[in-house]
Parts: structure tokens; C-alpha cells; sequence
């Protein structure tokens, strides 16, 4: 039997089929027309399916619904000694950073890792809780060192296998930036009460401050009079790193966290128009670089797949929390800094 007469029969055992369009070599790729979806019939597709090697994806189509194939993709065996090595070595370049952001203080180096990387684990530590919960494999965080100002370019967890349903992917999206904003509000606090005053410092970063920095500012940072610029402290700044990781993470586009977000929430053609917006959000607000990685994804990829169930309707509960998240960005807004002095 070959595979197109196996899935067949495997998709004929839990749903009507309709019909198949054979798109090979398009976009959407080859599908099957099915009716009466139901949950339950889904899973039982899914775990068929997966004996054979074989994912499933299902998505409306009019009045019926779309079942799209995929082959299971091989799992790497993780190693658990890379996810050390890189994070020791991420903690000494963050040091070697914060030690030339301190000004030769040790102290404020020290303080600036753990804050930094604090906010970038807790973030991506909830990612890797959020598959947990939904039996979704997932490494550990592989911390990413740079010789850049901040010492890293962030952490990364790899998804080894397909995201089951539309809640589990709002959840593996939204979880990681919440929890990053919920650390970095108090390193901000803290950072910003101890923060300085100084005029016409040799060196500082001229920026415009997110909403909730500037609020954090106000309540918290030390006054300054005209020709004055408060000199930020190691540690305020790791907090507004973490501001900027939320809100670039927040970006509804492609396989970023906004983007797994947008697409749990939207179907794919909406998702799509959406990461047009947020590209365009990136761009205005200064920041080329990341705004030239959105396009290559976005056009070097498939679209996303979204989750193997995307029927199955959203809960109030996470709309919610959708409400919520989108404050938060809003929040993080920043343009990035547009000159060194």
C-alpha cells in the first residue's frame, strides 16, 4: 500500500472525505476535503497518523475543512552539556558587557548579568513550561553569546515536535513575553531608583523611552534640570533591554512569539496581512536590522502552518489574556536609539 492510499484510508476512518486537490509544488500544497469535524476524531487522526510518520494540519475550507499532510520530522537527540557550555559562556560576555557599561565597577557587571539574563531565561523558560503542559517536545533555553553591548543576542528554545491545538499555540506565544515583561518590571524599578544624574556625560545612549519606562521614570528616577540627562544604571538598562525584547517578540510576525499569537488567533490569510503590519511597525519604528530578518522569514517561508487543530475555537479566558498582551506591546513600544555620543 502507498502512502496516498494509506492516508487515505486513515483520514476515511474519522472523516468523510470530499475530496483532494493535488497542489503539488503550490503554497498551499496537496489537501483532502473533509466534512462533520469533530475534536476528538481529529485526535484520533493524529495519533493514527503518527504511527505511520505522518502529521496532519486541519483548517476551515468554506463550509468544509481542509486536511493538509506532512511527514513527521526526525527528532535530534538534545544535548544537554551545549545548553551549559553556552550558558557559561553567555554569562561571562554579559559580564564583560555590564563591566564596560558600569564603567570598570565590577559590582555593577555582575548585577547587570543577573538582571539581563533573568529576564531572558525567565522568557524563555516559560516557552519550554507552556510545551510542557501541552505535550509538546522542547529543549532547553540555548543562550546565544555576542560581542555586542549587551554581552548576547537572547536564548532559544527548540520545538521539536508539531503544536497540538490553537490554544497551545496562543500559550507557547504569549507566555515567554509575559513573563520576560512580569521580570523586567522590577530590574526596571531598581535600576531606575539607583540610576544618576549627569552633565553632559562622554557617553550615553540619546533614546526615546517606552510608555512604561517613562512611567517607571517618574514614579522612581532621580530629577534632572534642563541640561541634565539621567546616566542609567547597569541594571535599568538590562530592564530596558527587556523591554525591547517583549515588544520585538510582541511583533505579529511570522514564527515570532506575536506571530504564533496573531496565527492561534487568525487564519492563515489574516495572519499573513497582519505580518505585513507589524513589519511595517518595525520599520517605522527604527529598527532595520530585525525589520530585514522579518522579511527574509517572511518571504523565504511557507507561511505559517499554525497548529494541527486550527478549528477548534479560541476560549474567552485567552482572549483575554490576548487583550492583555496587546497592552503590553502597546507598553514597550520604542524607536530605537537614533545616535552615539
Amino acid at each position: 500500500m502507498d502512502d496516498f492510499t494509506q492516508i487515505e484510508q486513515s483520514i476515511s476512518n474519522y472523516f468523510p472525505i470530499i475530496g483532494f486537490f493535488n497542489g503539488e509544488g503550490s503554497k498551499e500544497g496537496s489537501y483532502f476535503i473533509v466534512g462533520d469535524y469533530n475534536p476528538s476524531s481529529f485526535q484520533g487522526l493524529v495519533r493514527e497518523l503518527d504511527e505511520q510518520g505522518f502529521v496532519p494540519f486541519i483548517n476551515p475550507d468554506g463550509i468544509h475543512y481542509r486536511i493538509n499532510i506532512a511527514r513527521k520530522p526526525e527528532k535530534g537527540q538534545s544535548k544537554i552539556h551545549v545548553n551549559v557550555i553556552l550558558l557559561l559562556v553567555t554569562i561571562g560576555t554579559t559580564l564583560f558587557a555590564g563591566y564596560f557599561l558600569g564603567q570598570g565597577d565590577m559590582w555593577k557587571a555582575v548585577a547587570f548579568a543577573i538582571a539581563l539574563l533573568a529576564i531572558i531565561g525567565t522568557h524563555e523558560l516559560a516557552h519550554f513550561f507552556a510545551a510542557r503542559k501541552h505535550g509538546v517536545d522542547a529543549t532547553l533555553p540555548y543562550f546565544i553569546p555576542a560581542p555586542t553591548i549587551i554581552g548576547t543576542f537572547g536564548a532559544v528554545i527548540n520545538i521539536k515536535s508539531a503544536i497540538p491545538t490553537r490554544k497551545a499555540l496562543f500559550d507557547l506565544g504569549y507566555s515567554g513575553p509575559l513573563a520576560g515583561f512580569i521580570v523586567a518590571i522590577p530590574v526596571l524599578l531598581i535600576g531606575l531608583k539607583y540610576s544618576t544624574v549627569a552633565t553632559n556625560p562622554d557617553v550615553s545612549i540619546a533614546f526615546m523611552p517606552p510608555l512604561i519606562m517613562q512611567l517607571f521614570s517618574y514614579l522612581v528616577a532621580p530629577s534632572a534640570s534642563s541640561g541634565q540627562m539621567i546616566m542609567m544604571h547597569p541594571v535599568a538598562f538590562a530592564g530596558w533591554v527587556g523591554i525591547l525584547v517583549t515588544m520585538l517578540n510582541l511583533m505579529p510576525v511570522a514564527f515570532l512569539d506575536g506571530g504564533h499569537i496573531s496565527r492561534s488567533l487568525f487564519g492563515g490569510s489574516v495572519h499573513k496581512f497582519v505580518s505585513i503590519l507589524g513589519i511595517m511597525v518595525t520599520i517605522i519604528l527604527g529598527w532595520y536590522l530585525m525589520a530585514a530578518l522579518m522579511v527574509f522569514i517572511f518571504l523565504m517561508g511557507k507561511g505559517h502552518p499554525g497548529a494541527l487543530d486550527n478549528v477548534a475555537p479560541m476560549d474567552r479566558k485567552r482572549k483575554i489574556i490576548a487583550v492583555g498582551i496587546l497592552i503590553i506591546f502597546v507598553l514597550c513600544l520604542s524607536p530605537a536609539p537614533n545616535n552615539f555620543m
